[in-house]
């Protein structure tokens, strides 16, 4: 089995701050704040150049978070907010694998598709998104561990 555990689901606003006082009413807990931006941002997303304000938001039970999204640049392309509960799509579901390599392998033979191009994060993470059944896109992590120096 290559998924480990799915990290996050993410959701675009307008109003970071109205939908984190939502949220946090609903019971979920700020975990941080932090505006996310430069060429290695783009480089993952497809999206170019990109400045995007994200909270993440974890429930109380610590197994599951919700990373809420304002995009500043490139501006929201489209709102899908006023569609019914029985509307094709979301945003993305982001997974972390054990290696990223070895599933955009698999996945390819099942039609996955790469959107932009897998991108390292400092040394914490590998990440890239994939177009998966029906277009769904599809967010891949992959954990990158620290040698620990005795």
């Amino acid at each position: 089995m290559t998924v480990k555990r799915m990290d996050n689901v993410g959701i675009v606003v307008e109003d970071l701050a109205a939908a984190i006082e939502f949220f946090s009413e609903l019971g979920l807990e700020l975990e941080g704040r932090a505006t996310i931006e430069g060429e290695w941002a783009g480089r993952v997303t497809g999206l170019g150049q990109q400045q995007v304000e994200i909270a993440m938001m974890r429930t109380p039970d610590g197994h599951s978070r919700l990373e809420l999204s304002r995009f500043l640049a490139p501006r929201v392309a489209d709102d899908h907010r006023s569609a019914p509960v029985n509307a094709l799509g979301y945003l993305r579901v982001m997974f972390t694998v054990e290696d990223i390599d070895d599933t955009l392998a698999r996945l390819r033979k099942r039609g996955a598709e790469l959107v932009g191009e897998v991108v390292q994060y400092q040394d914490t993470y590998r990440l890239c998104y994939i177009r998966g059944p029906e277009k769904i896109l599809i967010g891949l992590a992959q954990e990158l561990r620290q040698e620990v120096s005795s």
